[in-house]
Parts: C-alpha cells; sequence; structure tokens
C-alpha cells in the first residue's frame, strides 16, 4: 500500500459476480473458486431499484436491501473467506445497515468468526433535499413540487468511504448507492496508493470499473446474435475478470473453460454501453476521458485495455430521486390457429370500447398484438399471416382500482369477445418513477459502520 505506485508490480485481479439485480448466482461462485481472486465485486443497482428498496424499507425496516443478498452471500462468503477474497457490493440498496447484520449473522453460521463487515451510509439526502431548495434536472421544476409523492434522494457517492472501510481492515463493503465503476476504482486505489487527484489514473480505473460492472455483457452475453456473432456456452456463461496493473492497465479475461468469450468486440460493445460522450464521463471521482482508450487481443479470451484518461471532479453529486408516479393495469390473451389475427384485433376492438363505456380514467392507454406490432408500433403490419397472436392492453390510472379494471376488462373475453381466446393474465402495480438533481458534495456526509463478532 505504501510503495510508490510505479514501483508496484502487483496484478490485482477483480472478478465482477453480478452485473444486475436479479443476475445468475453460480458464476460468482466460479469466480470465487477459481478465478484466483483477490476481490470479487456485485453491483446490483440501478436507476429505479434502490428507490424499490426505499419503498420496501418504509413498510418494514429491517427490509430495503438487495432481495438476493442472502442467497449470494451464502454461495461465496465461504469461499471468499477461505481464499482471502474481498467483497465490495452496492447490495445494500436502501438499507446498507440492515444488509451489513445480515452478512455479518451469515458469517457466523458459516463458522467465520473473524470476518470483518462495513457498511457504507450516507447516500441517502432526503432530509438535505426537504431542507433546502433543488430544481429537478429532467423538468426544471422544484424537488418540492413532487410533495408527499417524494419517497428517496440518493446522491451517488465515490470511492473515499469505501477505501476507508478497506484501510479499517473490512473483508466485505457493503454500499447503497455509488457510482458503478467506484466498486472496481476504491479497491485500486487502496491497493495502490494512487491520490485522489490522479485523475488519468483515476480515468484508467474507472475505465476497468465501467467493463466489468455489466459482468456477463462483456463475456457475450448482451454480445450474442446466432449467425452474426455466435458465442459458445452462453448457458454457463463465465463471468469477468479485470487483471489491473500499478498503471491502471488492464486485462480483461474470464475463468479457463467457462462459456462465453472475451474478445476485442465484446469488450468494445460494452465501453460504449451507456455512454453518451466518451470524452466526458461523469462520475464521483473523475470526469473521465475514453476517446483515446485502446483494446486489443492479447490471447483467447485476453484483452488489453488501456488509455483512459480523466479530469478533475465536479463540485455537485447526481442524485436520484424515487416518487410515486401513477399505477398501470395490464390484461394479456392469446389466439391461435386460422384467423387469429382477425380475432386479435377484435378483441382490442372490443376492450377499447368496453373501457369507454364503463369509464375506467387513464391517463395514457396503450394495446399491442405481441408478435405484429408491440415493438414496431401500431403501423408495423405482419409480413406474413401468423399461427398465433396475444393481445396487451397496459393503461396508466391514478389509483390502483382503476389499474384493476384494465385486466378485468381483458379477462372477460373469456366468455364475452372473439372464440378462442386462452391464458389470459392480469396484474396491477403502482409504479415508482425516477427523477434526478445536483447536490453539492460537501452537503453529503458518509459514514463507516463495522459488523463485528
Amino acid at each position: 500500500m505504501n510503495q510508490a505506485p510505479d514501483q508496484d508490480r502487483r496484478t490485482i485481479r477483480i472478478g465482477a459476480g453480478a452485473g444486475y439485480s436479479g443476475d445468475r448466482i453460480e458464476p460468482a461462485l466460479e469466480l470465487a473458486e477459481h478465478g484466483q481472486l483477490d476481490y470479487l465485486i456485485f453491483e446490483c443497482l440501478a436507476e429505479r431499484t434502490i428507490a424499490i428498496g426505499q419503498q420496501a424499507r418504509l413498510a418494514d425496516s429491517g427490509k430495503g436491501y438487495d432481495p438476493l443478498l442472502e442467497q449470494r452471500m451464502r454461495m461465496v462468503l465461504k469461499a471468499c473467506a477461505e481464499r482471502g477474497v474481498r467483497i465490495v457490493t452496492n447490495m445494500g440498496a436502501a438499507n446498507p445497515l440492515a444488509a451489513a447484520a445480515l452478512i455479518r449473522a451469515i458469517a457466523g453460521e458459516l463458522g467465520l468468526a473473524r470476518l470483518k463487515v462495513a457498511a457504507v451510509t450516507g447516500d441517502d439526502v432526503l432530509p438535505v433535499l426537504q431542507a433546502g431548495r433543488f430544481d429537478i434536472d429532467d423538468t426544471g421544476q422544484p424537488v418540492a413540487s413532487l410533495g408527499e409523492r417524494l419517497i428517496s434522494a440518493n446522491a451517488y457517492l465515490g470511492i473515499a468511504p469505501i477505501i476507508e472501510a478497506l484501510q479499517a481492515g473490512a473483508d466485505v463493503v457493503v454500499t447503497g448507492r455509488v457510482a458503478d465503476p467506484a466498486l472496481v476504482l476504491a479497491p485500486l486505489v487502496h491497493e495502490f496508493g494512487w491520490r485522489l487527484d490522479d485523475w488519468d489514473r483515476l480515468g484508467q480505473g474507472t475505465l476497468v470499473g465501467h467493463l466489468l460492472e455489466c459482468a456477463g455483457q462483456i463475456t457475450g452475453g448482451y454480445f450474442a446474435d446466432p449467425g452474426c456473432k455466435d458465442v459458445a456456452g452462453l448457458a454457463r456463461l463465465g463471468f469477468p475478470i479485470g487483471e489491473i496493473a500499478a498503471d491502471g492497465s488492464a486485462v480483461i479475461t474470464k475463468v479457463a473453460g467457462s462459456g462465453g468469450q472475451v474478445t476485442t468486440r465484446t469488450c468494445t460493445e460494452q465501453l460504449l454501453y451507456e455512454i453518451h460522450d466518451p470524452a466526458r464521463y461523469f462520475t464521483p471521482d473523475v470526469v473521465a476521458d475514453f476517446s483515446q482508450v485502446s483494446i486489443s487481443e492479447i490471447g483467447p479470451d485476453r484483452v488489453a485495455v488501456r488509455g483512459g484518461r480523466g479530469q478533475p471532479r465536479t463540485a455537485t453529486l447526481k442524485t436520484t430521486l424515487g416518487y410515486r408516479d401513477s399505477f398501470v393495469g395490464e390484461g394479456q390473451i392469446s389466439y391461435a390457429g386460422p384467423g387469429a389475427l382477425e380475432r386479435a384485433q377484435l378483441a382490442q376492438q372490443i376492450v377499447r370500447e368496453r373501457l369507454h363505456l364503463t369509464g375506467v380514467a387513464t391517463s395514457e392507454l396503450r394495446f399491442d398484438l405481441i408478435g405484429i406490432n408491440a415493438i414496431g408500433g401500431p403501423e408495423a403490419v405482419a409480413v406474413q399471416v401468423p399461427f398465433e397472436v396475444r393481445l396487451r392492453v397496459t393503461a396508466r390510472t391514478d389509483s390502483m382500482a382503476e389499474a384493476v379494471r384494465i385486466g378485468n376488462e381483458v379477462e372477460t373475453l373469456y366468455t364475452n369477445g372473439p372464440a378462442g381466446g386462452g391464458g389470459a393474465t392480469k396484474s396491477a402495480r403502482e409504479v415508482i418513477a425516477v427523477l434526478s438533481t445536483l447536490v453539492p458534495r460537501e452537503l453529503v456526509r458518509t459514514a463507516i459502520h463495522f459488523e463485528e463478532l
């Protein structure tokens, strides 16, 4: 840690155990057991995920963390502890403290008495938003205009609190909302002693974090396109490993023998994923510049990446606002055989008229013929006569009661609509939507909490 980065010849191996909340679990165990890792990260938060977690925490103060946290930890904790692999994850979501307590309890059950678990807090800035005047980036309206519909406000934290936890000896660091690349960048800064104003190294480390954060996307999962981009072994897709040197240069690879592939093309696609301006990728720690990145294959499933740069970080932190937006009701029913399309179109006409006749109040109403125009839109036409078509009716409403009526009306087509309808389903749910604002970083106060036996 105290050795100067230019003299440090170590390589840090970081594996990506998840790319989203519901990701596969067994590839992470493969990484823990066979990846020869120093760190295993789990990136499990999307924009709305933490708002949904806040809603769960409001209903039960002991909840709000990732729903698969327990299953993932029971799968990998012992393997990681036995091999000295440290875990960094944002699975704390809306309740990092409860997540850390759960991880500590699982460690106790597994006989890992010395495991040190740290929770990072401070991303929840709802009181800050309620006490000041802030404007919504998306609309220009004041945050206060959301009123009681506002249920959460979480700032994107950077690497500093994660580094602090690692320096204090944490074996597992669980956070709430942090920038996705920070899960990788923090271990690198900790291990190599990079300065927090070494913008080019932080930019390169952010590049590696961005490449790893979506797990199986970079090893061929999201890349695959049969006949155009064939990928073998997707059923047992291997998740990626980054081998990172002290100067930030890295090699992306995977466990030997696992499914998928790591190539210049898979890495290039992931490099461009969710990037608006490659020369100015804003994170809490650095404004990264990916415009000069080079990607080259140096062996089977081994791709070298370098050239990430950086500029000084901004004075504000992006903050995601979760709010109660509306309700959505949905109903579906299928038609098959001769005349399937015509019967589905008649069913659509019936439901449209019924919703008008019965006075169902909707702010948005959509009809889709799945297999015909659900993706291409209402102007799309069938290339050939389909054997089966599924009607989907979806509506946005201001109340759950109105949302329920949508699916109920579709279900009545069983006996009140065209012949041969089947497989009807219905659902209604509240929509938690997100907006964003910017909060001065000095108003965001982080803290580290340790769970030990």
